[in-house]
């Protein structure tokens, strides 16, 4: 072979390598930041939530139902949610109400929301899966007062 062939499938070579690398890191990046919207579409941003103004509530015929969402264990324990009509997202994305730094969670995790006066647990296709109790979640299922729900390193719990 000629010296030219020899430079010119060495090149080849370097550019599918190189390709391979930015490939990669760009499939890291999408796993831990989410998938960018950047360019995708031309939907118009949701508005940051304000804190001044108190939040719509989740209809209350009872007493006894859960008021709030607090994180037991983990990273961010001691944190709680008021539990409202909007759904609850958890997970490592940035527009997740809940945003949790835990390695075993994915970008949208899991979802906590109201229905017809029950409070469900719905997981939202991650990777590790969201337990409620010891079982892992295949379906929404409704949750109760002090029930575990875990995602990773994170125990969540619905409090009254």
């Amino acid at each position: 072979m000629s010296d030219l062939t020899l430079m010119l499938i060495k090149l080849a070579y370097l550019a599918v390598l190189w390709l391979f690398v930015i490939m990669a890191v760009g499939v890291i990046r999408t796993d831990l930041l989410g998938p960018s919207t950047k360019g995708k579409s031309k939907k118009p941003k949701r508005p940051a939530p304000r804190r001044s103004s108190p939040a719509p509530r989740a209809p209350r015929g009872r007493r006894n139902e859960p008021r709030t969402l607090v994180v037991t264990k983990g990273s961010l324990a001691g944190t709680s949610l008021d539990l409202t009509s909007q759904p609850i997202v958890i997970g490592r994305a940035k527009d997740c109400t809940l945003v949790i730094s835990d390695d075993y969670a994915s970008g949208r995790h899991a979802r906590v929301f109201s229905d017809q006066g029950k409070w469900i647990v719905e997981d939202l296709g991650s990777t590790n899966g969201t337990y409620l109790g010891q079982q892992r979640l295949t379906h929404p299922q409704p949750i109760t007062v002090g029930q575990p729900i875990r995602i990773g390193k994170t125990v969540l719990e619905l409090r009254k």
